[in-house]
């Protein structure tokens, strides 16, 4: 392979897309901005790279390894965003300093992690995400999982399921165990990976009440209805973990308000990759995909660690597994098939750019060009055909004849 021919290659972890599988991705990230903007989030855009302190380990992001940093000219250590929540609570910070009253922020980005072992992952993932600052209501947290449901139900699918968990759960259950810090990082990877033998062999060497024992050992199984939830406050005295379930029942009546009962689950064993979560948590999944479609969750702290006590929720749809599961549902997105492509040869220039003009004023796609008397016609129709164009205006000598396509045909019309 020449040097020339290796440059044609994107690095791992990266690829390109285009054509039809860009024009559907657009279309859905169309789709999701307008319920998004429906709800009174407004737009916001934050820096591909920044310092590498907004996103350092201690904020309860992602860990240093994992990074793409790199150092400018004044030797500043810098990093790709390997997730948009921190910056987001950064501009909260330095530019909504004095409101105290809800702030609505929605963004359409990339963020950047390493993939070191994971053969196919990609690096870089996009996502479309909303965040809500400065309202610490079970509302907010309800309205943040209908949101989610209403922006994948736009999108085509289906069925899918909302898992829903709570962050001070675990974390108040491990405290009244009296775990140390070694022994919650490994009962958390137990749990992470529904490895109940391995936590069953765990608990045996705990000096715990046998309630507890018991509920940590079934943590890993308790999903479901209500009915975890009435098992789980039988099992913990922790206030912070008896605080977790009554906001788990408060946001589940909220959604019976809404009429998404049917759609939630409860995962009491639900995770987060990142650290700065600190009530509920929410994933979203369907079939197609094994990974989460959506996560997210109610970080309260992450915000005045930049100077502004806030509260906050947010959510981040990753639309890369958005479509594959799209594509593995087959589910048939609707992308503009309504082009018009002008043909003219160079003596009725100025009669197409005219027509094609009028076109456009009508808000229609309009891509003009100049036919090679050499070229046949059919090669035009299927380079139409390729490109979401379903009529052709052909311009030559001073009139103008129309084609339009049916399904893989053209046929002349009036």
């Amino acid at each position: 392979m020449s040097y020339e021919q290796s440059l044609l290659f994107t690095p791992e972890g990266v690829r390109d897309i285009y054509g039809i599988e860009c024009e559907k991705r657009r279309k859905i990230e169309a789709d999701i901005h307008k319920i998004m903007k429906s709800y009174g989030f407004k737009d916001i855009q934050t820096p591909t790279y920044e310092f590498f302190d907004i996103f350092n380990r201690e904020r309860g992001t992602v860990a240093s390894k994992d990074m793409f940093k790199f150092f400018d000219q004044y030797n500043n250590t810098l990093a790709l965003r390997p997730d948009i929540t921190p910056s987001i609570a950064r501009c909260v910070a330095k530019y909504y300093e004095q409101e105290t009253m809800p702030i609505r922020l929605s963004y359409c980005g990339s963020t950047f992690i390493h993939r070191r072992g994971y053969q196919g992952k990609m690096s870089e993932i996009s996502q479309i995400g909303a965040e809500l600052m400065n309202d610490g209501s079970s509302d907010a947290d309800a309205e943040m999982i209908a949101l989610t449901v209403e922006c994948l139900a736009k999108s085509g699918l289906k069925e899918f399921k909302i898992d829903v968990g709570h962050a001070g759960l675990i974390r108040g259950i491990l405290e009244e165990a009296h775990f140390n810090k070694e022994e919650i990082a490994e009962y958390k990877k137990y749990v992470a990976n529904k490895n109940i033998f391995a936590v069953e062999e765990m608990m045996e060497s705990q000096n715990i009440s046998a309630n507890l024992k018991e509920f940590l050992i079934r943590l890993p199984d308790l999903f479901g209805g209500k009915e975890v939830l009435e098992y789980a406050r039988k099992c913990v005295t922790r206030q912070e973990a008896i605080e977790a379930l009554d906001r788990l029942d408060t946001v589940y009546d909220i959604l019976v308000s809404y009429g998404l009962e049917q759609n939630i689950t409860y995962d009491l064993s639900m995770l987060s990759h990142y650290d700065y979560y600190t009530g509920i948590i929410f994933k979203a999944y369907t079939y197609g995909t094994g990974e989460a479609l959506v996560t997210g969750g109610r970080y309260d702290n992450l915000i005045e660690q930049f100077g502004k006590k806030a509260s906050a929720v947010g959510l981040a749809i990753v639309l890369d597994q958005l479509m594959n599961a799209l594509a593995s549902q087959e589910v048939d997105i609707d992308t503009d098939q309504s082009g018009i492509l002008v043909l003219y040869r160079s003596a009725n220039r100025k009669e197409a750019i005219q027509l094609a003009n009028e076109e456009r004023a009508k808000g229609h796609c309009v891509l003009t060009m100049r036919k090679n008397a050499a070229t046949p016609m059919d090669l035009y129709e299927d380079y139409a055909a390729r490109n979401q164009i379903s009529r052709i205006l052909y311009v030559e000598a001073g009139k103008c004849t129309q084609f339009e396509r049916e399904n893989t045909n053209w046929r002349e019309t009036k």
